[in-house]
């Protein structure tokens, strides 16, 4: 059995990781607000903002703020390409939800295969955003990026949360999620709503694998794990709530850094996947959501 010292520490990592499945998992809600539309290719943003500033760093020879910046940029280009040349014409043409998920999961392959064919299958990282450290609590070890992440992530979902509610942008963007078709016919332009929501959310991962590459690595192969997991943080968060989203990825993570100290490192998936169906068996509108409604 292990002892505390090493679960403590077990689930100070699993937070860190949590955080950016939180990130993800807003990811999906913002599009999801707008309209409806699940955006199973948003792992893609968090392996292609990683990917892009190490390259910007590393060939480019930028420093890190502007590599982060440029990346950023980049990927939610890329968000509204997504939107525009896949996701818009099948909108208009009134395809159903199911085909639309599968055409954004082929966006998915095709991407991590671009990737591979660019800028090559090797995984790469680079150095924290603060040198020095970890800072050690005893015997519990902190990794300084592990602040970036908690403070990036909590400055993200605070902006968001004003984005959302004091702005006429945002409540128009919560408008087309609760009726498109009305908030057409009040003025709002739909079509517009749904491309900033394709940039807000690549940007939002963009920013998730930039924060997590220095405490472990990117790699082409990392959206498939970060976007279910997002996804299933955004689930256990109630779908559409981008605090939930949040809390839901640390409650994932730390659940995942359980099963991974007590039963070993092949149980992390299955941590996930049992917590996902115990949530829609037992909370179908997501812990937060029914936590809220029975106070």
């Amino acid at each position: 059995m292990p002892d505390l010292i090493q679960l403590a520490q077990a689930l100070v990592n699993g937070v860190g990781v949590g955080l950016v499945y939180g990130l993800v998992g807003i990811g999906f809600c913002v599009i999801y607000n707008a309209s409806g539309i699940v955006n199973f290719a948003q792992g893609v943003f968090v392996m292609l903002g990683g990917m892009l500033a190490h390259t910007l760093l590393t060939r480019a020879g930028l420093p890190m703020p502007v590599a982060a910046v440029l990346a950023t940029v980049i990927v939610a280009a890329i968000g509204v390409a997504i939107q525009l040349l896949v996701v818009s014409p099948m909108w208009q043409r009134g395809t159903s939800m199911f085909a639309i998920i599968l055409a954004t999961l082929a966006v998915q392959i095709m991407i991590e295969r671009i990737t591979i064919l660019s800028l090559g299958d090797q995984p790469r990282t680079y150095d924290n955003f603060t040198p020095g450290g970890p800072l050690r609590l005893g015997p519990i070890t902190i990794d300084y990026q592990l602040f970036w992440v908690l403070g990036g992530g909590a400055l993200m979902v605070a902006a968001l949360w004003l984005f959302f509610t004091r702005t006429r942008i945002g409540r128009a963007l919560r408008a087309c999620s609760q009726n498109a078709e009305a908030a057409a016919l009040l003025g709002i332009p739909v079509g517009r709503m749904l491309l900033l929501s394709f940039a807000l959310s690549a940007a939002l991962g963009s920013a998730a694998g930039i924060l997590i590459t220095p405490t472990q690595y990117t790699a082409y192969s990392i959206d498939g794990p970060f976007g279910v997991n997002g996804f299933i943080a955004a689930i256990i968060g109630g779908f559409g709530s981008a605090p939930g989203a949040l809390a839901g990825g640390i409650l994932l993570g730390a659940a995942q850094a359980v099963a991974v100290v007590l039963f070993g490192a092949g149980y992390r998936n299955v941590a996930a996947l049992v917590i996902m169906l115990l949530v829609l068996l037992l909370f179908p509108s997501g812990v937060f959501n029914a936590t809220r409604s029975k106070a």
